[in-house]
């Protein structure tokens, strides 16, 4: 079983559009973690892989038009489980809002939270 410790979406410009911490964060190590990803994430080119090692965890991310969907797991779990569980949690978002947006996470983020407690719990 994966141990998922945040998830974080990120728009192309770096703005944090939503997140979710399961392991314990203070707010000045949230913010660091924040910028440390995004100016990581954000820089890498398009063929590279989705995956990124980081502070001895693997990052697991994927782009879906303008926003990154980012998933900090174990450096031994299974990253392709964490790829398809990103896709099938954009999968159930598109089907709820007809083709998702930044937008829609933005005013609608307590739906968004319900289905990622219900995917990931």
């Amino acid at each position: 079983m994966n141990q998922i410790h945040f998830v974080l979406l990120l728009s192309r410009q770096g703005k944090v559009r939503l997140t979710k911490w399961y392991s314990p964060y203070s707010q000045k190590e949230r913010t660091k973690v924040i910028h440390e990803l995004s100016g990581l994430i954000l820089a890498r080119a398009p063929k590279l892989c989705n995956f990124v090692e980081w502070r001895g965890y693997k990052v697991v991310y994927r782009r879906y038009a303008s926003l990154y969907f980012c998933m900090c797991i174990d450096a031994d779990d299974n990253e392709l489980e964490i790829l398809e569980i990103i896709h099938h949690f954009v999968e159930i978002l598109d089907r709820y809002f007809g083709s998702v947006c930044e937008l829609d996470l933005i005013f609608n983020f307590h739906k968004v939270f319900c289905f990622m407690m219900q995917m990931v719990f």
